[in-house]
């Protein structure tokens, strides 16, 4: 292990023991770039879509464009630095829904000036982040009626009350303040309708928050029930209040949302000790983590009084869209790390997959696979579906292929010489037993999407500027890496279909991020890439319904005048890796949730942070209101082009 983590136990002989790549970088990246053209070939031989429907051929995703070419047809965006978005000639962005919107009908109008909880537990939450748009009716592919699903990941008080600032937040933060920002966490569903091209909330029966307030979970599978769950306020350690950190997410077959708990270390205030202190060291719990004052008030935040409240977060929940009144579910046999997500795919014999990143510099790449069979059209029959399964976690080797490294209890390094004691250890301490396996520690990896036409998954890795020269490896092949990459994972195929539940993959280096003019970025891209397509900091992503892959970005060097944005690309064919400029975020922001209706003629966009790193007083930007009496408000995007067409074509 080469030292990435904040803490590494040197107690258990699975932390001296893990093996290291030792790969020569050089040589290294020369095999895959050259093999690259060959294994696509392969794999696409056989195209299939998850799902099991039979995808196009060669041919046809190459649309028989000349080499260099690309199927993206729009004038790009230039790399600046502005207080307002800016989108491609041709489109159009609507402001859809800002911090402070009203989501239930009951909910009163915005005053940023007198914010209460009550208020803001039906207000749209704060700082959104994924975002999935599930259609009206159920099942149909309608793209003018739907539910609008968004994730509220966390809060800048200083940018939403006067008087605070990032270095005073903990001490001048009131009880009713900090409240606000409990409810400003968690999920908005929206009903939406577009109406003569224009998209209107509906204050229908759908509509609902999930906040970190009063929210009631319950929490299923392995870990439930475990006495390390248990609290002074739910004894049997089997419900919780609220969820934190929720970052990025998925949609299942059934039409559930998943979404991924994230940086939880950032809520939890007093010192561990005692059994759990080694654990939440190995998560970076503690005092000088700590972002917000809620520790001051609530117990449930405060280790010294509630020692394992954070083991009851950093987990994938569950919940129904189209049933206001579900509770939503902690799936843990998913497994307790800082998740920047769930998307997922269904295995050749039916099982349904789901691919996890550990958004920390040097974690892991995970995959669920379920026990049974997932039945889309039965949704009852997939109730429980993901509180049994195997967790998996990915080592990549040199010469191009991948293994997925069963997290069991009992096998291998996962016993109780190495302090695991059932499968709810395992999964309570994710992260640990990833170690004690040998997985490849990775370069922040965060979202991870299959292509709905070829069944690869990629998988964004956004940064690693802790990573030493003698540590680079296959997937993460720089040192000091600040702009991250982007790889492609190949599952075999079965017949006619991709096995996402296969115990070994093959790898791709998809591109490498940052300036192609700099040599010393090391990026990699198509050629033919402009001096605006290219991008910083791959974040999440999604795909149109041409298989062509959208970039969203966390990061861009504003030092360098890069905003952060949209970024669009074909993914075989000439155009491949050739990534264009589509939309760029205001300045401080960060974009994140890209999403598109069936028919890819609105795009959704989450824009994150505005203003970020400025405060209430005198922020940076005051998008998307531009009103000197309100501060910047995280909003979600509504892009579509002029003539009703498909975006990018």
């Amino acid at each position: 292990m080469f030292g990435l983590h904040y803490v590494i136990s040197t107690e258990n002989d699975c932390f001296n023991n893990m093996e290291k790549q030792q790969t020569p970088l050089d040589q290294l990246i020369e095999m895959r770039l050259s093999r690259r053209d060959a294994m696509r070939t392969a794999t696409l031989a056989a195209a299939t879509v998850f799902a099991g429907k039979v995808g196009p051929s060669v041919a046809a995703l190459q649309d028989n464009k000349s080499p260099g070419e690309t199927t993206l047809q729009f004038s790009e965006v230039k790399h600046t630095i502005a207080p307002d978005i800016m989108v491609a000639p041709g489109y159009s962005t609507q402001i859809l829904l800002r911090w402070g919107d009203k989501v239930t009908g009951d909910a009163p109008e915005f005053n940023v000036k007198n914010q209460n909880a009550t208020a803001q537990s039906k207000q749209f939450g704060y700082n959104n982040d994924f975002v999935a748009f599930l259609p009206l009716p159920r099942g149909s592919n309608n793209s003018e009626h739907g539910l609008l699903c968004v994730n509220h990941e966390y809060t800048n008080p200083e940018l939403m009350f006067s008087g605070v600032t990032r270095d005073t937040k903990l001490d001048v933060m009131t009880i009713d303040q900090c409240k606000v920002e409990l409810a400003a966490h968690g999920h908005s569903v929206v009903e939406l309708k577009r109406e003569n091209g224009v998209w209107k909330v509906v204050y229908g029966k759908w509509n609902r928050r999930i906040t970190a307030l009063d929210t009631e979970l319950r929490i299923s599978g392995p870990v439930a029930g475990h006495d390390r769950m248990k609290t002074k306020e739910d004894a049997t350690g089997r419900t919780v209040i609220g969820m934190i950190g929720n970052c990025a997410g998925g949609v299942t077959p059934w039409g559930t949302i998943l979404t991924g708990e994230e940086n939880f270390q950032k809520y939890f205030g007093g010192e561990p000790s005692g059994s759990e202190a080694q654990n939440y060291a190995r998560y970076q719990v503690g005092e000088e983590r700590i972002e917000h004052a809620w520790f001051k008030y609530f117990d449930r935040f405060n280790v010294a009084k509630e020692p394992n409240t954070p083991n009851r977060f950093g987990w994938i929940v569950e919940f129904d869209p189209y049933n206001p009144e579900s509770v939503a579910v902690k799936r843990t046999a998913l497994g307790r790390f800082r998740h920047e997500g769930a998307t997922t795919a269904i295995a050749a014999d039916g099982r349904m997959v789901a691919y996890c990143g550990d958004d920390t510099r040097g974690e892991y790449l995970y995959r669920f696979v379920s026990r049974d069979k997932c039945h889309p059209d039965n949704r009852a029959a997939n109730r429980d579906l993901l509180d049994h399964g195997t967790l998996y976690v990915a080592k990549f080797h040199a010469d191009g292929h991948l293994v997925w490294l069963p997290l069991v209890f009992g096998e291998g390094a996962l016993t109780k010489e190495n302090r695991f004691e059932s499968q709810a250890d395992v999964l309570i301490e994710t992260r640990k037993a990833a170690d004690c396996v040998g997985a490849t520690p990775m370069d922040r990896p965060e979202d991870a999407e299959t292509n709905p036409f070829t069944g690869h998954v990629f998988v964004m890795l956004t940064n690693n500027d802790e990573r030493k020269p003698e540590d680079v490896d296959g997937p993460n092949p720089r040192a000091n890496n600040k702009h991250g990459q982007i790889l492609e994972l190949i599952p075999p195929v079965i017949g006619r279909r991709i096995d996402h539940a296969a115990d070994e993959f093959r790898w791709d280096l998809f591109l490498k991020a940052g300036n192609p003019d700099k040599k010393e970025d090391g990026a990699g891209y198509h050629e033919l890439v402009s001096q605006h397509g290219w991008l910083s900091c791959p974040d999440n992503c999604t795909f149109d319904n041409r298989g062509r892959l959208w970039i969203a970005t966390d990061g861009a060097p504003s030092s360098s005048g890069v905003a952060d944005g949209i970024f669009a690309c074909d993914t075989n064919g000439p155009g491949r890796a050739l990534t264009r400029h589509f939309f760029r975020g205001p300045v401080g922001a960060e974009i994140c949730g890209p999403c598109f209706t069936p028919d890819s003629k609105t795009l959704f966009v989450a824009v994150q942070h505005p203003g970020e790193r400025s405060i209430f007083a005198d922020p940076s930007t005051r998008w998307p209101d531009f009103d000197r009496a309100m501060p910047p408000r995280p909003s979600v995007v509504a892009i579509s082009k002029n003539d009703d067409g498909v975006i990018g074509s």
